[in-house]
């Protein structure tokens, strides 16, 4: 950090080259020419011009505002200076802001940047804290975020910052993003809930499809920009288009007005249908992703928009939401395995199934008779699933979709993740469902995180339904012993690799290799003597297929898919052309990418105190040309030594 003095002569000289360059800075602090004329006697406004240049920083105009009383004034919170370097510095959050709203911008800035260093210094002490064992990030904010709330600073700051920092230096910077977006995933997921609870505390007539599935999208994919404004401007897009597809048949049809009101008229509400399926399924080629049912993104409308592919739920959102924009009124039908759209016939609303034609939106709006429908699934079905469902009823049967595709899942941090997002928007839209809380808990249980929240809801599930009592008194009792062993938590187990046991481990902790039997990429995290796992894993893996068996070195790795793996030290070998691992947990372990290999973080040090330097040895042996990344618009490919080509051929 520059001290007060240096601050103000860099600053008097970018002020100087402004004016011309013949400028001084006198005792009195102002700044004047070779005639005597100071700069302090230009009118404010000019000075103001003058003062936004973008060579100022703002630490220049802290400097420059202590050096008089007239640019001390002119530099005043409210004014055009501090505006200047508000917006220059945090252009992401001018939205937050009215266009003529007056502000003090100086203390904007102020809190801004305190909001700031405040993450920062939080974020930076996750690493140190929860290395050994990453917690539900719900479990640990709460102290840490006391103090931010103390500042009185807005939510949206707190955002920008970390937004910021995962935008900044894509190969630096690591751990710090790491817990940043776990962070920023955490927060953005609390104001959707805020938000879904608002929808559902609403009365039902005043629920949109639309936008609780946009809640259940924005919740699952907190990291991307989604939001009920930019999806309804597609949809207004496609509206359009059906409209212009309906003039070309019915020049006069009520619906090309704007007016957003109910057609009586069946054979003008079937025009509408027969634009609607026309422009959807045969200009826009949307349809039903018979290859991929089974892919999460088929339930989230923004990518179902952007796809032009979903399952039938997700698809009849979008047909009964264009519908109703164009007078038709369309009701959503809980049909088993296929939902549908159900479409009254007649003039008044009808209790009889065989009055309405119901809408198979995933199959490019087929309109079926209730036998038809039953051909869909291929048995029979009482006439209370041909019923229209409430909005709340539509949203539990999307979600519950996640949630099986989150259960089919095998064991990933994906599956695992979906699982956990789609039990919260479950429980939260029904916040008593004995069996999704004692699924949550067990989950929760499972992975070993927030076993204070398990115990809180295995009480409220003990209190929904007592005869849960033995499942729920088995995980009270486990659940205790995981809070009793984590309050005496063990030190890392720190290998040498210089120790006597440890001296036939060939790689080291940063190394990109490459497995020779499977073909994948990896980074190495972790290393072990001989290999650790039970007899049972090792005859899984035929492990004793192995040259050395099991008593070799076998290394915990990262795989670009997601997974984490543990690979024998004869399966492995370094890659010819060092490239990222794009695994989440990445940022867990390194702190940076040096086009070669990864450098561990402090704590990955701390356990493999020995690796870096051989990890760094190792690499500049091997490749000959080391890219300096920051010197380059683009990464190079570091060049082999020819001797090595010769070994991996």
């Amino acid at each position: 950090m520059e001290c007060a003095c240096c601050m103000m002569s860099s600053s008097s000289g970018k002020m100087a080259a402004l004016c011309g360059g013949d400028g001084c800075l006198g005792f009195t602090g102002e700044i004047s020419d070779a005639q005597g004329k100071k700069l302090t006697d230009l009118p404010a406004e000019l000075l103001e011009f003058i003062l936004c240049s973008p060579v100022l920083s703002y630490l220049d105009i802290a400097s420059v505002s202590c050096s008089c009383k007239r640019l001390h004034d002119v530099c005043h919170g409210r004014g055009k200076v501090w505006e200047h370097q508000y917006k220059l510095r945090w252009p992401r959050l001018l939205k937050y802001y009215r266009q003529l709203e007056c502000c003090d911008w100086l203390k904007e800035f102020q809190t801004r940047q305190s909001v700031g260093l405040q993450i920062r210094k939080t974020i930076e002490s996750f690493s140190k804290r929860f290395f050994v064992e990453v917690p539900c990030v719900g479990q640990v904010l709460g102290d840490s975020f006391k103090e931010l709330e103390s500042l009185g600073a807005p939510e949206h700051f707190c955002e920008d910052e970390l937004i910021s920092i995962l935008n900044s230096d894509k190969r630096k910077s690591l751990t710090l993003k790491y817990y940043a977006k776990k962070i920023l995933y955490f927060l953005r997921q609390q104001n959707v809930l805020k938000s879904l609870k608002g929808f559902l505390g609403r009365s039902p007539d005043q629920h949109s499809p639309l936008e609780g599935a946009v809640l259940i999208d924005q919740y699952c994919n907190p990291l991307a920009e989604i939001s009920l404004e930019s999806i309804s401007t597609q949809l207004e897009e496609i509206t359009a288009r059906i409209k212009k597809t309906l003039q070309m048949r019915n020049p006069t049809h009520p619906s090309l007005r704007e007016a957003d009101e109910d057609l009586e008229d069946l054979v003008l509400q079937r025009q509408v249908v027969c634009a609607l399926n026309s422009v959807l399924y045969e200009q826009l080629q949307y349809k039903g992703n018979e290859s991929d049912y089974y892919n999460p993104l088929n339930s989230y409308l923004h990518q179902v928009l952007t796809r032009r592919t979903g399952i039938p739920i997700s698809l009849s959102v979008l047909y009964l939401t264009l519908a109703k924009k164009l007078g038709v009124k369309l009701e959503p039908v809980n049909f088993p395995n296929h939902f549908l759209l159900r479409w009254c016939q007649r003039s008044e609303r009808s209790s009889d199934i065989y009055d309405y034609v119901y809408i198979d939106a995933f199959g490019k709006g087929k309109q079926l008779t209730a036998k038809e429908c039953e051909y869909l699934i291929g048995h029979q079905v009482t006439s209370d699933y041909y019923s229209a469902v409430s909005t709340e009823e539509m949203l539990l049967r999307m979600v519950g979709n996640l949630l099986n595709i989150g259960k089919r899942g095998e064991g990933s941090e994906k599956s695992y993740q979906l699982l956990r997002d789609s039990l919260d928007l479950y429980l939260t839209i029904n916040p008593d469902n004995v069996q999704y809380l004692l699924l949550q808990a067990r989950l929760y249980f499972h992975l070993g995180i927030w076993p204070e929240k398990v115990l809180d809801i295995l009480q409220h599930i003990q209190a929904l339904d007592p005869s849960q009592h033995g499942a729920v008194g088995y995980l009270v009792q486990h659940t205790l012993e995981h809070i009793q062993h984590k309050s005496h938590p063990a030190e890392p187990e720190v290998k040498r690799r210089s120790d006597k046991e440890n001296r036939e481990v060939q790689y080291s902790t940063g190394l990109i290799m490459r497995h020779k039997r499977s073909g994948y990429n990896c980074v190495v995290y972790g290393w072990d003597a001989k290999c650790t796992m039970g007899l049972e894993w090792i005859t899984t893996m035929r492990v004793h297929q192995l040259p050395n068996g099991p008593n070799q070195p076998f290394y915990s790795v990262l795989v670009p898919d997601g997974t984490s793996r543990y690979a024998a030290q004869d399966n492995l070998e370094l890659h010819p052309s060092p490239l990222e691992i794009s695994h989440p947990e990445v940022g867990r372990y390194f702190s940076e990418f040096r086009d070669s290999h990864y450098t561990a973080n402090e704590q990955l040090q701390i356990c493999y105190p020995e690796d870096l330097a051989h990890t760094t040895r190792i690499t500049q042996e091997l490749y000959s040309t080391l890219s300096t990344g920051s010197e380059q618009e683009g990464p190079a490919e570091p060049q082999m030594h020819p001797a090595v080509k010769s070994q991996s051929c």
